[in-house]
């Protein structure tokens, strides 16, 4: 089993730093939108242990956002629910194609270990490595941004216990900037992620700024305007990927 990121005749502890040496910088970037999310989610009213207890219990930024405003808000726990499950959806997707590309020797309970720590950016680096991936470098590259993210937080909660609320209310802006900041370079490069944009941005002031629509609570409003964005941007511009080459496919070729 040679072609695994980390080669079986490797010790597990050397598996886990090298996962972890690629895990870093994942938890640096982490660490300062962590922040962020500390000091809005303070600024909101929510304790500091509370806002604690979910970074170390969920890692993923907008669904974490989201859920603390409409905790805010006073949605109900159904509403709370199905808009994280619209939120995360992608990450079902991530841990499936994630699975293939796992050692045999991930047991059923590595695997919900691995999911809990799947994000955006460990995903991006789990499918890059050539051939399979084993549990301890998994570990190992989950550790880093689990610790930047927690660390991140509690420095946030800390700066939000501490700053007046002035003081706040502008920092508390910086992880939205964070989100436009996502979306605005693809959005540049295709047309088609730039129209599902300006249908979300339309939908959600529609539903801000209408007569009726403005009665409909905030977790549905999230829930509508994200399946509605996606579902016509992929009916109108469906994604060709049957020529796109797997990451293995890809090694080879290199």
């Amino acid at each position: 089993m040679s072609n695994t990121a980390c080669e079986c005749n490797a010790s597990a502890r050397a598996c886990f730093l090298s996962g972890l040496r690629a895990g870093v910088p994942i938890g640096l970037g982490y660490l300062s939108v962590s922040f962020a999310f500390g000091i809005t989610a303070v600024s909101r009213g929510i304790p500091s242990l509370i806002v604690m207890l979910i970074s170390m219990t969920n890692l993923t930024s907008a669904g974490q956002l989201a859920g603390v405003e409409l905790m805010v808000l006073g949605c109900s726990i159904g509403e709370l629910l199905l808009s994280q499950c619209v939120i995360n959806l992608r990450y079902a997707l991530m841990g499936l194609s994630l699975a293939q590309k796992a050692d045999p020797s991930v047991r059923l309970r590595d695997r919900f270990l691995i999911a809990f720590g799947i994000t955006d950016e460990v995903f991006a680096v789990s499918v890059s490595q050539p051939g399979l991936v084993g549990r301890y470098y998994l570990f190992g590259l989950i550790a880093a941004p689990y610790l930047g993210w927690s660390v991140g937080t509690l420095l946030g909660t800390i700066a939000g216990d501490l700053l007046p609320q002035s003081v706040l209310s502008a920092l508390g802006i910086a992880i939205y900037g964070m989100f436009v900041a996502i979306v605005i370079p693809p959005a540049k490069k295709s047309r088609a992620i730039a129209a599902v944009l300006a249908i979300a941005v339309g939908l959600s002031c529609a539903f801000r700024y209408l007569p009726y629509l403005k009665e409909v609570s905030s977790g549905f409003v999230i829930i509508v305007c994200a399946l509605a964005a996606a579902v016509i941007g992929a009916l109108a511009a469906p994604i060709d990927d049957s020529a796109a080459p797997l990451p293995e496919e890809e090694e080879v070729r290199k």
